[in-house]
């Protein structure tokens, strides 16, 4: 059986200091029991090829959240890859990013972005908003689960 890990959440954001905030802000918000952080777009799919079972992983996250600028592989590329496989395609993803260009806009969301967010400036802003995310993505919104067969 492959499902949603209970409230685990993929985090690919190559800046340490974006990254500690956001790990900061989900544990304040008790909103994951899990979090991976992944710092470029090749750990991203490395990590979700293992997560197909390549090492022995079970489930997959429950939400992706996913910076756009990433070295090696950028976000859009890691997003198309994940949209584009049956087994990950039903995993939600979020862009956490600090572009505002319509253009990055325009091509998450036609390469199946979930959502996309700017990410304030301001700490408490930074904060607030990561915690909000957190509690739609795992407290609010039901995904779909997969199980083999199922494809």
């Amino acid at each position: 059986m492959i499902a949603a890990k209970d409230n685990e959440i993929m985090l690919v954001e190559d800046d340490p200091n974006d990254a500690e905030l956001i790990m900061r802000a989900f544990r304040k918000g008790k909103l994951a029991t899990k979090v991976v952080h992944l710092r470029d777009g090749v750990e991203a799919m490395d990590y979700m090829t293992n997560a197909r079972g390549g090492l022995g992983m079970a489930r997959l996250p429950k939400v992706i959240v996913l910076d756009l600028k990433l070295p090696r592989l950028n976000g859009l590329e890691v997003l198309q890859r994940l949209k584009s496989d049956a087994l990950t395609k039903d995993v939600p993803v979020v862009m956490l990013t600090s572009s505002q260009e319509e253009s990055d806009i325009a091509k998450a969301y036609a390469l199946g972005a979930n959502s996309y967010i700017t990410k304030p400036i301001e700490f408490d802003a930074f904060s607030k908003t990561v915690m909000d995310m957190g509690a739609y993505w795992l407290r609010l919104n039901r995904t779909k689960r997969r199980y083999e067969g199922d494809m």
